[in-house]
């Protein structure tokens, strides 16, 4: 593998070129040997492979940061554990049909903005998934007899349809759904932008609203497409064909590099609970003062871990961890420290003295019984 990687500049671009490829194999699979390939498609074709190759620098940028490559490593441990295969499974069931599918997490925030989120999502995966499936001849529609077609997907005939039936009709307008579905959403995140005034205040231009511009443009022209040649007969298709490609090559080539890369990265929140959360609401790592429950030993591990490639020391002066003690006690610690208070008190509830003779309870606890038993010479 290393004498593979000297051959290019970098990682990135060594993945990039592996991306390229597998997406020319698939392609040369699914048309045929380059037997039908659509030259309409052309432009798409090129703005396809700087996208792909746009996500493969993006996501090899993220994964290098310390804390997503501290999460890879532990999600990758963890899946070869044959005692954690159940557990991995229920959290990967569990956050694919809450956050992708469902999309709970938007929804917690508002009707209004989880039904605007699940429209621009969904519209997106599915125009994704229908126009990289035909701009790389992954799929095509086989004319079997004059009232049939079949589709055929990598080079296998799969389901044939009714040339003018219910389903045919549904799979030929998919695009003009999916576009819709954008639309909605779009137009419903705009005219939240331009009402909220909590949201006016902090959104930018150029990463809030041009995404949404992009968006805009694309299903608008795209759906112009079909009212011209649906009822207009075609008046000036052509034009409206080439401002479409133009729109869709500006959307691929900035989606890896705006706000919209979040699509993508979503799925791998399935690492959370997979990793970190042992049994569902419980913790299951005790505080080293207080000894109560706030965390894991994964999570701890890999705070540790973290923290160590970002040039962090916490390790305080016993040997121990920051990342070793709760909330509470962190805060505890941090005014002792300010109070020039160097050891830690064994009881995490007993009050703080000071020089000043200030009594200073702990953070998010009471203080202990004995702090109110005073004698008569106090």
């Amino acid at each position: 593998m290393s004498q593979i990687e000297k051959s290019f500049y970098s990682k990135s671009s060594m993945y990039s070129f592996g991306i390229v490829m597998v997406l020319i194999f698939f392609m040369w699979v699914g048309t045929g040997k380059f037997s039908h390939v659509d030259k309409m498609l052309f432009g798409y074709l090129i703005a396809s492979f700087v996208f792909a190759i746009g996500m493969t620098i993006r996501m090899c940028a993220w994964a290098v940061r310390p804390a997503s490559h501290q999460v890879l490593k532990r999600s990758f441990s963890n899946m070869k554990k044959k005692k954690r295969a159940n557990r991995n499974w229920k959290a990967i069931m569990k956050t694919f049909i809450d956050n992708i599918i469902l999309q709970k997490f938007i929804f917690k925030r508002g009707i209004y903005r989880g039904i605007m989120h699940w429209l621009i999502a969904w519209g997106c995966i599915g125009s994704f998934a229908i126009t990289f499936g035909l701009t790389f001849g992954l799929m095509h529609f086989k004319l079997v007899d004059p009232q049939t077609y079949q589709m055929v997907v990598m080079g296998i005939p799969t389901i044939k349809m009714a040339a003018h039936g219910i389903f045919a009709e549904l799979v030929y307008n998919g695009l003009n759904l999916t576009a819709m579905m954008v639309l909605i959403g779009v137009t419903m995140a705009l005219i939240r932008r331009s009402k909220n005034e909590d949201v006016k205040v902090t959104q930018r231009v150029e990463f809030d609203l041009f995404p949404l511009y992009v968006l805009l443009t694309v299903t608008v022209t795209g759906l112009l497409l079909t009212v011209s040649y649906k009822f207009l007969g075609g008046f000036m298709h052509s034009y409206l064909a080439l401002v479409h490609q133009i729109t869709v090559v500006i959307f691929l080539v900035f989606f890896p590099f705006g706000k919209l890369f979040h699509l993508p990265v979503r799925p791998l929140t399935t690492a959370v609970p997979m990793n970190y959360q042992e049994v569902v609401g419980v913790d299951t790592r005790e505080c080293k003062s207080c000894q109560a429950p706030y965390s894991n030993d994964d999570q701890i591990a890999d705070v540790k871990e973290i923290l160590e490639a970002q040039s962090f020391n916490l390790q305080l002066e016993d040997g121990s961890y920051l990342a070793d003690y709760c909330p509470s006690c962190r805060r505890r610690i941090r005014v002792m420290k300010q109070l020039n208070i160097q050891s830690i008190l064994p009881s995490p509830n007993g009050p703080i003295q000071t020089n000043s003779g200030i009594h200073i309870p702990g953070f998010g606890q009471k203080r202990e019984d004995s702090y109110y038993e005073k004698t008569e010479d106090q």
